[in-house]
């Protein structure tokens, strides 16, 4: 049984991952390993489960639907192995986290170093992905997402800033040649540094002030995909590109040492800040449990 166990545990992997070098990485393990579990366990169930090209490795109907059984009942053998856990005297085991770029860069640099230093057993994993994923179906422990998309059924805590800004920026480069917009539609007839999401989408700049929401489309010479290619935005504007539009946190520095100017700072949009995210419908792991009651006592 223990056998047939990591045979599932590996095709899991696969599926979640998109691959078998890809799962190998995720699970640590290697991919030939990966390879010859899937293979005995078609074997054994006498069908195939994943259809393997050069390019891409991806579930038949069989494999889908055996991957979409196995999330949840795989789930309850781990919950049920980690609870021989709260007997150690401290927590051990690996934190899966999926969060968007700006939590790895923002919020997580002043939580990461103690809670490991507190904590030396645990592995960490962070995963980051601007887009919103299923985070069990992904094989991570819990997200770090904005409120107004955590999905239902889902607990949550916050951790990090408790409330965020958008900033507009610009360098006094750019501004002294081109003039400071006094209104956000003023931006429209500037070059503006974009961001898009993976799914092709690129959000709107939005401004509000005194009650009064400003959306505008504005365009400008560079485009990234939202993530850690954000950074080239940044270093764009300071070299006078053109205009960024990103989280106060994010260009402060840049605005403290003033090689990057602030604009429109009247209708600089506040939110609120990330919050830890998870399954409320399962037992929590140990090394979950103990980031909880971390983040919970900072």
């Amino acid at each position: 049984m223990a056998t047939d166990l990591q045979d599932l545990f590996a095709f899991l992997a696969v599926v979640q991952a998109g691959g078998f070098r890809e799962g190998a990485r995720a699970s640590g393990t290697s991919a030939s390993r990966l390879s010859e579990s899937v293979r005995r366990l078609e074997t054994r169930l006498g069908v195939r489960l994943l259809n393997r090209t050069t390019r891409s490795v991806l579930p038949t109907e069989a494999g889908a639907r055996l991957a979409e059984r196995l999330v949840p009942a795989l789930g309850e053998v781990e919950s049920a192995l980690d609870v021989v856990n709260s007997f150690r005297d401290r927590p051990t085991g690996t934190l899966r986290l999926n969060v968007p770029a700006n939590v790895a860069r923002i919020v997580l640099p002043s939580i990461v170093t103690p809670f490991l230093k507190t904590y030396p057993e645990i592995k960490l994993e962070v995963i980051v992905e601007d887009s919103f994923v299923d985070m069990l179906a992904a094989g991570c422990d819990a997200g770090i997402r904005y409120d107004e998309r955590l999905e239902q059924d889902m607990i949550a805590v916050p951790i990090g800033p408790r409330f965020q800004r958008f900033a507009t920026a610009a360098s006094p480069e750019y501004l002294n040649a081109r003039g400071r917009p006094e209104h956000p539609r003023d931006l429209l007839t500037h070059a503006c540094l974009r961001g898009q999401f993976a799914g092709g989408a690129i959000p709107t700049w939005e401004f509000e002030r005194d009650g009064e929401i400003v959306r505008v489309d504005p365009s400008g010479p560079l485009m990234v995909r939202l993530g850690a290619a954000v950074d080239l935005v940044v270093e764009a504007a300071v070299g006078g590109l053109g205009v960024v539009h990103l989280f106060e946190d994010w260009l402060r520095p840049h605005l403290d040492s003033g090689t990057l100017e602030p604009l429109l700072e009247p209708w600089w949009q506040t939110f609120t800040g990330p919050f830890l995210y998870y399954s409320g419908r399962r037992h929590l792991p140990a090394p979950l449990r103990a980031f909880v009651d971390f983040i919970r006592a900072r």
